[in-house]
């Protein structure tokens, strides 16, 4: 059985813009045979940009063992983190590298990703210099045409300060939190898609994946290249983009049992094609 969970107000699946939403999924087939059997409960919290990844590695995992039941939720990459840590949950999930203080955790990286700039698509700017991005999160800033677009105010949009994109976002960019000045201040990836739309004189910073996931769906929204390197998933594997980050899962101890099991299901091929799916760039192809 697989749960979906969600702290935020958010679906967890985060495929629609639903509020407070679960789902449960029954195994669909038996186990693949010589798969060894596994059974218990395990509850991951964390990322909101690697949630939906982890519901579809949870529901494969849950088909190939019946027994077993996976909860995930979304409560950002520091609570996960802190979840973890104080033994609320089995597993984390963080969208950044840990800081010294996480470093008795585990981490296990299953995936890579990167953090995008993303302007709405009828915006003529084409890219931005590292200094014009600082200028205008720190309000020096404020009209696009200043930086080569219209004669419009511009609106930063901001996540909360526990998401895993902003510890990228500002240390990349030298940036207290604090200093950033920014009327729009929004949760998880899609809440920033949507605020972009709905603002078209938007800039917003979010997860590489999920822009171009929106992107290609249809969304009027493009990703900006950073110092230069476009946002593509070749930049990204080849470790030339600048603004990328591994995603991690995260135990307390050394796991074992099914911990152990969904773990290096979840660090095997056997999930390239959903980490593909959901336009981030897999260890193992």
């Amino acid at each position: 059985m697989f749960i979906a969970d969600n702290e935020l107000s958010i679906s967890a699946l985060l495929l629609a813009a639903c509020l407070a939403c679960s789902s449960v999924y029954a195994a669909e087939k038996p186990p693949a045979k010589g798969t060894a059997p596994a059974s218990g409960k395990l509850l991951i919290s964390g990322s909101s940009t690697m949630a939906p990844m982890m519901v579809a590695v949870g529901k494969r995992f849950s088909t190939l063992h019946p027994g077993v039941q996976i909860e995930v939720k979304v409560t950002g990459s520091g609570r996960g983190i802190d979840d973890v840590t104080k033994g609320k949950a089995d597993i984390g999930m963080a969208s950044r590298a840990l800081a010294d203080k996480d470093s008795s955790l585990y981490s296990f990286a299953i995936a890579r990703d990167g953090v995008g700039l993303v302007v709405h698509k009828n915006n003529p700017v084409q890219s931005l210099s590292n200094r014009q991005v600082l200028d205008i999160y720190t309000g020096k800033i404020n009209n696009w045409s200043k930086v080569g677009g219209q004669d419009t105010p511009i609106a930063p949009i901001n996540a909360k300060e526990d998401i895993g994109s902003v510890d990228l976002f500002t240390h990349y960019f030298d940036l207290r939190y604090a200093d950033i000045k920014a009327r729009i201040v929004v949760s998880d990836n899609l809440a920033r898609v949507r605020a972009l739309v709905e603002n078209p004189n938007g800039i917003a910073y979010m997860s590489f994946g999920t822009a171009l996931h929106e992107a290609n769906k249809g969304v009027p929204i493009k990703l900006l290249p950073i110092d230069g390197v476009a946002a593509t998933t070749k930049n990204i594997r080849n470790g030339n983009f600048p603004l990328s980050r591994p995603l991690l899962l995260l135990t307390r101890d050394l796991p074992t049992g099914l911990a152990k099991d969904f773990i290096n299901f979840s660090l095997s091929s056997q999930i390239t094609e959903i980490v593909v799916q959901h336009d981030f760039v897999p260890y193992l192809d």
